[in-house]
């Protein structure tokens, strides 16, 4: 039974009405130096920290912040290459860590004075800051 005499509750639109779905494509080089060039010009190292190791390496989000400063640097000095065991598969991965990723990771490093069992990024602040991060960063 309908009563004509009841407020008719307005109907919303969903949240990603207009919004791309599904897989977006692989960023292009341009894009990727305009990031770090704006990380760099912001002065914002543990993201830049974070991103350069992320395009080197090719890891999943899941195996990025489960990176260890340990997995990274060993007394003090940044490695040449890093071994992480991915979460999806349990296969270790080896990458190379660039000069550039390098350079950024150690000026991180000195300005956070992380010791060597820290997380890079916490899961709290991945909320807060992860991917808005990134979007606010494309053009």
């Amino acid at each position: 039974m309908l009563d004509s005499n009841l407020p008719s509750v307005p109907r919303r639109d969903p949240w990603n009405k207009g919004r791309l779905i599904g897989q977006k494509r692989p960023l292009k080089p341009k894009d990727v130096w305009s990031i770090r060039v704006r990380l760099q010009v912001e002065r914002r190292a543990r993201n830049l920290a974070l991103f350069n190791p992320a395009i080197d390496s090719k890891l999943r989000g899941c195996d990025l912040v489960r990176l260890l400063v340990d997995d990274v640097s060993v007394g003090g000095r940044v490695r040449d290459r890093a071994t992480i065991v991915q979460k999806k598969t349990g296969r270790p991965v080896q990458f190379e860590i660039t000069e550039q990723t390098r350079a950024a990771i150690q000026a991180w490093l000195a300005d956070s004075g992380y010791g060597a069992i820290t997380y890079p990024l916490r899961h709290s602040e991945i909320r807060k800051e992860g991917a808005s991060a990134i979007r606010g960063l494309l053009p």
